[in-house]
């Protein structure tokens, strides 16, 4: 089946089964292994990316429900100004460690702070849940997304 894909900017059509995860296109047929494949049963988060804008575990989704929608993965994630803030304050807060987690934990607070930019601990949480870390621990990743909420406003406010 012939699918239109749009995955951080770069369009291609291919012909794959329909049953084919997304996950695996991007890491196959595009080459953007930032995206983790983890548990392929959405509980892990390791697959994390944006669909439309919205935060998706592309292990679940089937290729053909990417037709022709606008997929960021952590690599295309950095084009965006706010995600490098996430980044450099997950690096800053010592929220990284073996970084299997972190592309999914990065688009999920990005995804998070586009919607929420003033999240509560407990918005951050809820935000990430459906992520996984098993070296860093969840503290220290909440303290760098509440560190890039206030960066992220800090920098609007300067606008």
């Amino acid at each position: 089946m012939k699918i239109n894909f749009n995955i951080n900017g770069i369009k291609k059509e291919l012909d794959l089964p329909p049953q084919k995860a997304l996950c695996d296109v991007i890491r196959e047929d595009f080459g953007f292994t930032g995206t983790k494949v983890g548990c392929r049963e959405g509980e892990c988060g390791a697959c994390t990316v944006l669909m439309d804008g919205e935060n998706v575990n592309s292990c679940l989704v089937p290729a053909i429900s990417a037709d022709g929608r606008e997929i960021v993965t952590i690599e295309g994630i950095y084009s965006y100004p706010e995600a490098e803030v996430i980044r450099d304050k997950f690096m800053q807060h010592g929220a990284v460690q073996c970084g299997y987690c972190i592309p999914g934990m990065v688009i999920s607070s990005y995804a998070l702070l586009k919607k929420n930019p003033d999240p509560s601990e407990n918005d951050i949480r809820t935000g990430l849940s459906g992520n996984l870390c098993r070296c860093t621990g969840y503290r220290k990743i909440i303290e760098a997304v509440d560190a890039s909420a206030k960066e992220l406003r800090r920098k609007a406010e300067e606008k």
